[in-house]
């Protein structure tokens, strides 16, 4: 094996181990939704240096850490769809003051599985320059959105409630979402030229709540 590939292998190996480790953390912490995504993720990651490996005793030790994080994975899978089933889910997220790391792909992407093609956004105060102050300017800037959409074979429908008090992104997989400060939880950026102006996981945010549930738990409340 080239140096090169040895030094790939061994940080592929370190990247599996760092995850697989996060994923007990999760595991522990009693964190499932969070330790699944780590467990498929290290287990992937695992599976690649098996197979750059040629050393036969490094493969059998792999491969048998590997069926124990596959089979932990699927009793986690289990236990949370038994949650669902239940109506007991609920996970909550704390956004500290001045975090970073909780882009909008970061906090939705393990709910948006590929069934997902509807998203319903209830957000009563969307007010801030930013988000489009005043009548006018938001009519005019969620047109523009909806046009830009509309290129992507993304359909938005907009309507406006003088009767919406709470603030909720539901999927039609059954999960839904609420942020205590909705969608705007994220501080304004310094600058144009300043780190976190277009990457929102670099972008300090305001503190705020995120709940998790599935629409069987929010049905019975």
């Amino acid at each position: 094996m080239s140096r090169t590939g040895g030094d790939s292998t061994a940080a592929l190996e370190r990247a599996g181990a760092e995850t697989v480790k996060r994923a007990v953390e999760l595991d522990i912490a009693s964190r499932f939704q969070e330790s699944l995504v780590c467990y498929q993720e290290g287990i992937d990651l695992l599976l690649q240096v098996v197979k750059a490996t040629k050393d036969e005793a490094k493969k059998h030790r792999y491969r048998q850490k590997i069926s124990e994080y596959m089979t932990r994975a699927e009793d986690i899978k289990k236990h949370i769809e038994k949650e669902k089933q239940d109506g007991k889910y609920h996970k909550q997220i704390r956004i500290e003051e001045n975090a970073t790391g909780f882009s909008y792909e970061k906090v939705f992407q393990e709910y948006l599985s590929e069934i997902v093609s509807e998203v319903w956004v209830e957000d009563p105060y969307i007010r801030s320059v930013h988000q489009g102050s005043g009548k006018s300017q938001q009519v005019t800037g969620l047109d523009e959105i909806q046009q830009s959409l509309r290129n992507y074979g993304v359909t938005l429908n907009i309507a406006f409630s003088s009767s919406i008090h709470d603030r909720e992104i539901r999927f039609n997989n059954g999960w839904m979402i609420k942020i205590g400060r909705g969608l705007d939880y994220f501080k304004r950026p310094q600058g144009r030229f300043s780190i976190g102006y277009c990457d929102f996981d670099l972008r300090p945010c305001h503190e705020t709540t995120v709940d998790v549930f599935h629409t069987k738990h929010t049905k019975k409340m």
